[in-house]
């Protein structure tokens, strides 16, 4: 099996180009998916909000972790679908299952901020 001619890169070399790989699909991210750019919107808004009220430092920190969720799971699930699309454009019912249980994990972690938001401020 042939591997990735990257995988030999090692020490601050690695770290560097895992940087710009970041920044990269970050950038693809915001500019090719809709939901990634009004998820990070969110996060603009909910994050210094989480800063300013009255909460204990866990429970900001939970707050902000929360967002944060959204936004890592999204990337997954952005990544999952590019993936599903690369392969075929055709409609399959295993890549249907694929799109669908990425949206679900979004959803998930969504609920997740509202359970966490109500809890850390009126529980």
């Amino acid at each position: 099996m042939e591997e990735s001619p990257f995988k030999g890169k090692t020490g601050l070399t690695r770290v560097w180009n895992a940087f710009h790989y970041s920044m990269a699909g970050l950038g693809a991210a915001y500019r090719n998916e809709d939901a990634f750019r009004q998820e990070v919107w969110l996060a603009i808004v909910l994050i210094p909000l989480a800063l300013f009220l009255p909460a204990s430092s866990i429970g900001k920190a939970l707050m902000i972790a929360s967002v944060l969720l959204v936004i890592i799971v999204e990337l997954i699930n952005s990544g999952l679908e590019a993936t599903v699309d690369r392969i075929s454009l055709e409609h399959h019912h295993l890549a249907k299952r694929a799109k669908d249980i990425g949206s679900a994990a979004v959803f998930v972690a969504l609920v997740n901020v509202l359970a966490v938001w109500g809890l850390v401020l009126f529980g």
